[in-house]
């Protein structure tokens, strides 16, 4: 991203498996993800969940999202960033409110204006309205989902395993590995760059 500041603008949106695919957030599966995703980039930080409490739900962590995203995009992006550290590398439990109210401290946001919109409910109800529209819409059926601004799906080159019962049965080759990603990525903002005559 910061390679491309002014020229490529990257705009997170919500899409809550649990809500729009019926996914709650099962520990088995999200283990075996952090490990493939930590075969394909070894500079990131992953480590097994030790917390003493595990998630049940993303919601609150999504509407902590959507708050540090009124501060700012660059402050969304950094208090995004935050939530996954805290949850992948950190075992913290996102679901919690004090948590989500640390991780803005951290993030140096305006914590009073934070902690207003997140009690507030203001931020659910945007969350479940970004979620539908990426469903109806865009027919977004998981996540991540990449596409550009005129609906244009990119399919990011991550490991997809084939899975039963919490246990992978199969993953194919890794598509990347580190700055291989980085290279694969920098085309798909090379690509929202091109006029869509030129994409087709």
């Amino acid at each position: 991203m910061p390679e491309y500041t002014g020229r490529v603008r990257v705009r997170e949106r919500a899409f809550p498996l649990e809500v729009f695919t019926n996914e709650p957030p099962i520990r088995e599966e999200l283990e075996v993800e952090k490990w493939l995703a930590a075969q394909q980039e070894s500079l990131a930080e992953f480590h097994p969940y030790e917390g003493a409490t595990y998630p049940t739900t993303t919601l609150p962590a999504f509407d902590a999202a959507w708050c540090a995203c009124q501060q700012g995009e660059q402050d969304g992006h950094d208090y995004d960033l935050r939530l996954r550290k805290a949850f992948f590398a950190q075992s913290r439990n996102i679901e919690k409110r004090q948590v989500l109210i640390e991780i803005a401290e951290e993030a140096g946001l305006d914590l009073a204006r934070f902690t207003q919109q997140l009690d507030s409910g203001v931020a659910r109800k945007h969350v479940l309205e970004e979620g539908q529209l990426g469903r109806d819409r865009y027919r977004v059926h998981g996540a991540p989902t990449i596409m550009l601004a005129d609906g244009t799906k990119l399919r990011h080159p991550i490991p997809y395993p084939k899975m039963e019962h919490g246990k992978i049965l199969q993953v194919a080759p890794l598509p990347c590995h580190g700055e291989g990603c980085l290279e694969i990525t920098r085309g798909f903002f090379e690509k929202a760059l091109q006029p869509v005559e030129v994409r087709k």
